[in-house]
């Protein structure tokens, strides 16, 4: 489609509002909404149900009903699967809305939505629906005069909190398997991107998702978000966001009732070039994609780019001619390969850190700027800083937006010492010809992810997650469901 034809289609867009709680759409009880504002012109595209402590509590209420009286815990396998499967194929149906929905939301281009993050979404809730009746128990080893087997089963309410910059992906990598194991479901959306959220709570009651089972929430965090946290009957929290949040709800469940928390959090993730790479034009490919897909608004991005010193300045170079080729543009224009910020305060807090950088004297090879302020919206340009050192705040601190910060190292051993030097250790990558150093400094690298000769190059078949201060538990893979799940060991004696 051209740009006026996806301006036509956006006009007709119609974005839901209302929570989903209890299998109803229904406003907040205090009638209260917020302003979910676009991020590609600045203007308001909904008003949204403002849920506070009062919608969490009738939603919770909901979910231990519905998991208490067994009407999707205790169904056959067979026919979870089924209503799984039916779901993925009304958001198929619904594809495009969905794509516009997270486009106007959240400011992504229209081409990534469409061909990226609501087909992986859906993925994700066929592939638990199929992984589902394929994960079997253990039986022990025991006396003659003794069975002892070992079940996994659904811990009962689960609460998830999701992030603004992947809103229906990050929902449906904890909604499918929390669905898959048996479990009730309260999803709190951000409230700068609510709409796929809501879209997907009510397209789970026309599968067939019995009433109770999934809510969808909205609200804001400090209200929605804490109230669910503190629930006193709510197994679970699975959170993916910023670090600071992540400590406040490990607060609240150890204030509250001691539920489990997953914590998917923040990272500085370096992507180490050796000048032995197979191939310096991929790495550069890698490197620029890595930090500048999505506007830079990802836990994983690539946002410390590491160069052995002699090849540093041809390197960069090769990454700069690339950069350019992520300025933002229109997100409903099919040629824009990045969009807007996902919020004016976002914004602002990008063009802090660009001016941070310059303070503390690295040295500016690339953009720096707002753009595209005429429209209304929320753009930053791709920058990069190069002549800098792992001491400055840009290789300190997430920046969550399109802000590369280029390091120097002199040998492999420097490059694992920066590479390590950080809070965080969600993923890392690394560029060599060398096989033996390329196993060697992956086991070196304190990250959850490590990518060799590639950057991001997984799917829902490798567990992600990280080590350090970007969190603890796991999402997509077989062992998603594990933090879903409790172990229950049960021995039988008998006469032999």
């Amino acid at each position: 489609m051209t740009l006026q034809q996806n301006l036509d289609r956006a006009r007709g867009i119609k974005f839901p509002t209302n929570a989903v709680i209890d299998g109803k759409l229904v406003p907040a009880r205090s009638g209260k909404t917020f302003d979910n504002v676009g991020p590609r012109d600045g203007k308001i595209v909904s008003k949204v149900a403002a849920c506070e402590a009062g919608d969490i509590d009738t939603a919770v209420n909901a979910a231990r009903a519905a998991f208490e009286d067994g009407r999707w815990r205790n169904k056959h396998p067979r026919e979870k699967k089924k209503i799984m499967f039916k779901l993925a194929e009304l958001m198929e149906r619904d594809l495009e809305e969905l794509a516009f929905l997270e486009t106007l939301d959240m400011g992504k281009p229209i081409r990534d939505t469409l061909s990226v993050d609501i087909p992986t979404a859906i993925n994700s809730i066929r592939w638990y629906a199929e992984a589902l009746d394929k994960v079997y128990g253990e039986v022990a080893t025991t006396p003659s005069d003794r069975l002892s087997y070992i079940v996994r089963e659904p811990l009962g309410v689960v609460g998830a909190i999701v992030p603004w910059n992947f809103p229906l992906h990050m929902a449906c990598w904890k909604v499918a398997p929390a669905l898959a194991t048996g479990n009730s479901i309260v999803l709190k959306p951000a409230e700068q991107s609510p709409s796929t959220a809501l879209k997907l709570g009510a397209l789970a009651l026309e599968a067939g998702v019995p009433s109770g089972v999934l809510n969808v929430v909205p609200g804001y965090g400090d209200t929605a978000g804490q109230a669910l946290a503190r629930h006193m009957d709510v197994d679970l929290i699975a959170f993916t966001g910023s670090g600071e949040v992540g400590r406040k709800l490990m607060t609240y469940a150890g204030e509250s009732n001691l539920k489990r928390v997953a914590l998917e959090l923040g990272g500085k993730s370096p992507q180490i070039v050796f000048a032995d790479a197979e191939d310096l034009d991929a790495a550069a490919d890698a490197a620029a994609w890595g930090i500048f897909f999505n506007q830079g608004e990802i836990c994983n991005a690539a946002s410390r780019l590491l160069v052995e010193a002699s090849i540093k300045d041809e390197f960069l170079d090769r990454v700069l001619k690339r950069a350019k080729q992520y300025t933002p543009g229109d997100p409903l224009d099919p040629a824009s390969v990045a969009g807007a910020l996902v919020s004016e305060g976002q914004m602002k807090r990008v063009l802090g850190y660009i001016d941070t950088a310059r303070k503390e004297g690295a040295n500016l090879a690339l953009g720096g700027k707002r753009v595209r302020e005429e429209s209304g919206g929320f753009y930053v340009e791709p920058t990069v800083f190069h002549r800098m050192d792992n001491t400055h705040t840009l290789a300190r601190e997430e920046v969550f937006g399109p802000v590369l910060g280029v390091l120097a190292f002199t040998n492999e051993d420097d490059a694992v010492r920066i590479a390590n030097d950080t809070v965080y250790g969600l993923a890392s990558g690394l560029w060599t010809a060398n096989i033996s150093r390329a196993h060697r400094v992956a086991r070196k690298l304190r990250t959850g992810l490590v990518w060799i000769n590639g950057w991001d190059a997984c799917d829902i078949t490798v567990p992600f997650g990280g080590a350090k201060q970007s969190g603890f538990g796991r999402d997509r893979s077989l062992h998603a469901l594990e933090k879903y799940t409790e172990l229950k060991g049960i021995s039988v004696t008998y006469k032999p």
